[in-house]
């Protein structure tokens, strides 16, 4: 009976341990600050950004060759995971303008798809092209910044060279 009871014993502070212990929550929340959606901030420019937008005008100014005003249409889509679309449908004449200056079309159709990162003090679009090779080379490449400017509901994209200098500007107008 002896050997018994130390395990009676062990038994019985097991069971009462097991009881008197309360689970608790497996994870703790992270404590975070709230997301600045004021005027001038990163999510406040998202939701300008965010929707369908048509283009009005696009000019491309490559280094050592005359301007090419693109003759055609586009769409500018930007969703609110911060994804960039943008397809443009040109003329021949105008294509093959593109082509001289290293900007490719697929038949009259150039497009650009990408996630951006947002650099408000620089207003600045980034694309972030993971796992692809940029799909432009030339004025147009992605890995150039976009510059953004605001005017009402108009939007203007510029692509700038490594000098500074503008090497196309789009404008897009906002659609309902």
């Amino acid at each position: 009976m002896r050997t018994v009871r130390p395990f009676l014993f062990v038994a019985l502070v097991a069971t009462a341990g097991a009881i008197a212990c309360a689970g608790g929550p497996r994870e703790k929340p992270i404590k975070t600050t709230p997301i600045n959606k004021e005027a001038g901030s990163t999510e406040a420019a998202r939701k300008f950004l965010e929707g369908r937008w048509a283009l009005l005008s696009f000019d491309v100014f490559p280094p050592g060759a005359a301007p090419i005003s693109v003759k055609g249409t586009g769409v500018l889509t930007y969703d609110d995971f911060g994804n960039l679309r943008a397809e443009l449908r040109v003329d021949q004449p105008t294509a093959d303008g593109l082509a001289r200056v290293g900007i490719d079309t697929d038949q009259g159709v150039f497009s650009s798809d990408g996630r951006t990162i947002i650099d408000i003090p620089g207003k600045k679009l980034t694309y972030v092209i993971e796992g692809q090779p940029p799909a432009a080379s030339g004025p147009l490449a992605l890995s150039r910044p976009r510059y953004w400017e605001v005017d009402g509901d108009v939007l203007t994209i510029t692509t700038r060279g490594d000098n500074g200098q503008p090497l196309s500007v789009a404008k897009w107008k906002k659609q309902p």
